[in-house]
């Protein structure tokens, strides 16, 4: 088969890379070695991820909201069996989307292992080799397993493993307090599970905004979720009937499962990289510039592999500009607004620069912050959730908005108005004289930078010192 373009890998920067350079004209072929398109996103990743939080949060609702709403419907319990019926609906739902778009697109999926055998070939089992003048290489990401004695055991998991399950863990073990490893905590505790995270550093989430960590790491403290901080995890041991781990100085926790969740690595090896010349390194991945240019001129990586972002909605954005570049474009990534989304509950959700960030960048006599908690929001003391808040962060010499961050309801859905405000390099007064709609809990992100400005309406005015 020879093509314009061939794009090795079928998850969100692959399928968008494909889609996009078909829009240009160009004759493509998508190469897949899994039997459907999504890539772990939409197969074992975020996907099926959000859909047990749907069935976590409706748990919630049912048990602490709904009654303080006056609907009393009793005791809700788990039926696990319908939540993982309902969980792989909606992943089939989505990858058949992928596979329609394609073909509607006129895209030929193949699917196979695919491997360069030269800097114009990739070679696919059990079909055809495909020619190409350009490629993109958008193979995504795996889950890393550190050189723990014991965690060879089939009691540790990692994300994939825990997604198959098809009982509820009683005791359930974390290692890792990243974004997934409190995403899964904050799921289980709702599911019913006895929850333990095992974190080295002194913080969960150590990327995000300190206060929202704090905020979250009080709200599981609440919930009952155990957390060993700063414990490093020394050895599991696998007693027939469930795991003993070791951590810390001599501290040990029982389980019945243990999630191994401490990172993931670009996937670059098996590819036929060094066949094509393409450089790239184990750990951080294909190296590009700008356009997503590889060593090699017409070859493009996008995604995980590249080694920017591990994030699906930036995996989109580098590939659409991987398809035209190489299709004769001159697009680049630039310096886009990136969504942090974290789907614990609370919910947590920044972009642009954490105040610590801004502070270290700007000094702390030039950075101003804002901060609106939810119980003053009409609209979320209504909905029974006002845990949280949002706040701004911006310097104030030009009142440039660097970055906004929110813990509380529907902050995953709400922080986009943030990034348009700062792709449009927004200052704080339009931000706070913006009208928002009332009463909607985006009027937050206004109030907020009124309280910025030291002329909130909804707030008192704070005290002088």
């Amino acid at each position: 088969m020879d093509v314009d373009v061939a794009v090795l890998g079928g998850g969100p920067a692959g399928y968008t890379a494909a889609i996009r350079a078909a829009q240009l004209g160009a004759r493509v072929a998508c190469i897949e070695k899994e039997s459907a398109l999504g890539g772990t996103c939409l197969r074992v990743g975020c996907i099926p991820t959000k859909a047990w939080v749907n069935t976590a949060h409706a748990l919630h609702a049912a048990r602490e909201i709904d009654p303080k709403l006056g609907v009393v419907v009793g005791e809700p319990t788990l039926d696990f069996a319908r939540a993982n019926e309902w969980k792989t609906a909606v992943v089939s739902q989505m990858t058949r989307g992928v596979a329609s778009l394609l073909e509607a697109n006129g895209v030929t999926w193949v699917q196979g292992s695919g491997r360069f055998t030269d800097a114009h070939t990739i070679a696919v089992e059990g079909q055809d080799r495909v020619t190409f003048r350009s490629a993109i290489v958008a193979t995504g990401s795996y889950p890393l397993r550190p050189p723990i004695p014991g965690l060879d055991s089939p009691r540790c998991v990692d994300s994939t493993g825990l997604l198959s399950q098809t009982e509820v863990p009683r005791r359930l073990v974390v290692l890792g307090g990243g974004i997934i490893g409190c995403e899964f905590a904050s799921i289980f505790d709702r599911f019913g599970s006895e929850v333990t995270i095992v974190e080295m550093l002194d913080s969960l989430i150590p990327q995000e905004d300190a206060e929202a960590t704090k905020e979250l790491q009080r709200a599981f403290q609440r919930r009952g979720i155990a957390l060993h901080l700063g414990k490093q995890c020394t050895r599991v041991e696998d007693t027939g009937a469930g795991l003993v781990v070791h951590f810390g100085e001599g501290e040990t926790v029982e389980c019945d499962l243990m999630l191994v969740s401490v990172g993931r690595a670009p996937l670059v090896e098996g590819l036929g990289l060094e066949d094509a010349g393409v450089s790239f390194d184990a750990r951080a991945g294909i190296a590009t510039d700008e356009h997503r240019r590889t060593s090699v001129p017409h070859i493009y990586a996008a995604g995980d592999v590249a080694g920017y972002w591990q994030l699906a909605h930036t995996a989109f954005r580098e590939g659409e500009i991987a398809a035209e570049n190489a299709l004769g474009h001159d697009t680049a990534i630039g310096d886009p607004a990136v969504p942090r989304p974290i789907y614990t509950d609370p919910e947590i959700a920044g972009v642009g620069l954490t105040e610590a960030e801004a502070r270290e960048r700007h000094g702390d006599e030039n950075v101003a912050v804002g901060k609106f908690p939810w119980v003053a929001n009409a609209r979320a003391v209504m909905s029974g959730e006002a845990t949280g808040w949002v706040k701004t962060i911006h310097e104030t010499t030009y009142g440039e908005l660097l970055g906004v961050v929110m813990v509380g309801p529907h902050a995953t859905d709400l922080i986009n108005a943030a990034v348009v405000a700062l792709d449009a390099e927004s200052t704080i007064e339009t931000v706070a004289d913006g009208i928002a709609a009332h009463p909607t809990l985006g009027e937050g992100l206004k109030i907020a930078g009124q309280v910025a400005l030291g002329r909130a309406i909804d707030l008192p005015p704070r005290r002088r010192s």
